[in-house]
């Protein structure tokens, strides 16, 4: 293979995704080395790196066009010796030039003077900080101000964090496209609210507040007055992947304001929102006509007074009813009912018929179930005749029996199929199944 020319040969590497394939044909040769090093471009390191500020420093030897990097101690112990520090992160900054992506996980010794380091990539797009402890505003204000052509900024477990001018900075400049903030104690959703204009550009936005589901604060926003009308008015019409987790929208709009507002969304994840309506997601079908993928979790909550207090999940089948009449391109749809008992089958507001007239309305080729004590049988024999369904993953779905999987020996397109402790079929059943259907992909899990 010597005798290849070598825009042959770094045409080959690039095509080779296993790192171990990457490191055995390093050692075949000098040449397949150097060509090797200088065409990888990515890198994942942490614990091994001993010690870490020679080892890194020699890695960015080796391989002097990395691009991106993650640094990940997962799994760390004393005994694989001291972390990478903020003079092992100096090196990188000096010696990787090409640097655009940088992730950062359970970095215990790096903290804000590290990512001084930092603010001198002019050619920085990405940065990923997970449970970094040592991270404050302060140092996220200095890459703000720093780090020029910075396009996505993902934070998770930052609880230092106190304040949000580094936001406000980025948001008057305008340059972020996706912004991840998640379980981050001093960021709440009225803080990102100081985003402003930033959030015109943006096109992925996820906030997850990770507090139990039962122990949810009420919000506060210190700019509300209830003798005035609420609203906000950003403009967020590039937003295309939102995500809000576990957050509180009672009294007051906070967040919700996105869906009102996201004409070209694709993909809406509400996991755990308390405060979402019927009447929101009926607005946000009528604005989001290129929703691609919905994924709804919801678990119920006790509505009305004390007398006759009911539990039940917050969305009915007029949600499902508006989106089948209004989002045509929808095609991916995860519906997961925490904490639901099968003995209290009115928890559920969602029926078997509103879930599917959204499947008989809408495209839909991917659709996960979970916690759906209500599908049974009749549903499994409407599914069947579903023409677009390649992809079906039931979970803890108590009600489907025998006679409910065999169905799907005649459903179309199923290719993928996936059951999780779905305790009411038996293996024969889904062995028919896989016979019928030739999958190419089949899991079972009790």
């Amino acid at each position: 293979m010597e005798s290849l020319p070598r825009a042959l040969l770094e045409e080959i590497i690039k095509r080779i995704t296993r790192l171990t394939d990457l490191n055995s044909l390093s050692l075949v040769s000098k040449m397949f080395y150097t060509v090797e090093s200088e065409n990888r471009y990515s890198m994942c390191v942490g614990c091994g790196l001993y010690p870490a500020k020679l080892a890194m420093a020699s890695l960015c030897s080796r391989f002097p066009n990395l691009c991106k990097v993650e640094i990940n101690y997962s799994g760390w112990t004393a005994e694989n010796g001291l972390q990478l520090d903020n003079q092992g992160l100096s090196v990188l900054a000096t010696c990787c030039l090409s640097l655009t992506d940088l992730t950062l996980s359970l970095c215990s010794n790096i903290n804000d003077s590290g990512l001084c380091s930092l603010a001198h990539y002019k050619k920085l797009t990405c940065l990923k900080f997970n449970t970094v402890p040592g991270i404050s505003s302060a140092g996220l204000f200095t890459v703000a101000v720093g780090c020029k052509s910075l396009s996505a900024l993902c934070l998770v477990g930052l609880e230092k964090v106190a304040n949000v001018n580094w936001l406000e900075y980025l948001g008057s400049k305008g340059s972020l496209e996706e912004l991840v903030v998640v379980a981050c104690k001093g960021i709440s959703q009225y803080d990102l609210l100081k985003f402003g204009p930033g959030w015109m550009k943006l096109q992925k936005f996820e906030f997850d507040e990770v507090k139990g589901r039962y122990e949810i604060e009420q919000p506060h926003d210190p700019s509300h007055m209830a003798q005035y009308q609420y609203k906000y008015d950003f403009c967020c019409e590039s937003l295309k992947v939102l995500t809000l987790a576990q957050i509180v929208n009672l009294p007051e709009i906070g967040l919700r304001f996105f869906l009102s507002k996201c004409k070209s969304l694709e993909k809406l994840c509400l996991h755990y929102v308390v405060g979402i309506y019927d009447s929101d997601m009926i607005t946000l079908s009528h604005s989001c006509s290129n929703l691609r993928s919905l994924s709804l979790q919801l678990t119920p909550l006790f509505i009305g007074g004390l007398q006759a207090r009911d539990c039940r999940t917050p969305l009915t089948d007029d949600s499902l009813k508006a989106l089948a009449l209004s989002c045509p391109m929808l095609e991916t749809v995860e519906l997961t009912f925490f904490a639901c008992e099968p003995m209290y089958p009115s928890e559920i507001s969602f029926t078997q018929n509103g879930v599917l007239m959204l499947i008989q309305s809408c495209p839909i080729r991917d659709l996960i179930l979970t916690g759906a004590n209500f599908f049974n049988d009749e549903g499994m024999k409407a599914l069947s005749s579903a023409q677009y369904l390649e992809t079906l993953e039931l979970m803890d779905c108590v009600a489907i029996t025998d006679t409910g999987m065999r169905f799907l020996a005649h459903t179309p397109r199923l290719i993928n199929l996936t059951l999780r402790q779905c305790h009411g079929f038996s293996d024969h059943a889904v062995a028919e199944v896989a016979h019928a259907r030739n999958l190419e992909s089949l899991i079972v899990e009790e």
